[in-house]
């Protein structure tokens, strides 16, 4: 079984202390704790997003936005951990600020799709 470690940088421990539990942490394993928090929040709300936006595209664009849906996983992947022998390392910092980013492109897609419509060729960005 391959060990994973978890990468945090001191900038996301204002984000984490929002988290229930999270204002003061005592120790490195707190801060991971609250890290793999925010972090699940954000991937929460990412999917939930994915979804409404997915509920105003045709057939076609929904197919679009899921090819540009998991070219942005496999980069944020890319991005933000490694794989080496000892184990999976993963840079929640980094993992956090790319899923609240694409978080915003996919609110700004569904604004658009409400306002002036869908616009394809945006639907396959990463």
């Amino acid at each position: 079984m391959k060990k994973i470690a978890v990468l945090l940088s001191v900038a996301l421990l204002p984000i984490a202390s929002h988290a229930a539990g999270c204002a003061k942490p005592r120790n490195a394993f707190d801060q991971v704790y609250c890290a793999s928090t925010v972090f699940s929040q954000a991937d929460r709300d990412l999917n939930a997003q994915y979804s409404r936006l997915r509920s105003h595209l045709n057939a076609s664009q929904q197919g679009a936005l899921k090819t540009g849906q998991l070219a942005w996983l496999k980069e944020r992947d890319q991005q933000c951990s490694e794989e080496k022998d000892n184990g999976y390392f993963v840079n929640l910092d980094c993992a956090v600020t790319m899923t609240q980013q694409r978080l915003a492109f996919l609110q700004e897609r569904e604004r658009e799709c409400n306002s002036t419509g869908c616009v394809d060729s945006k639907m396959g960005q990463q």
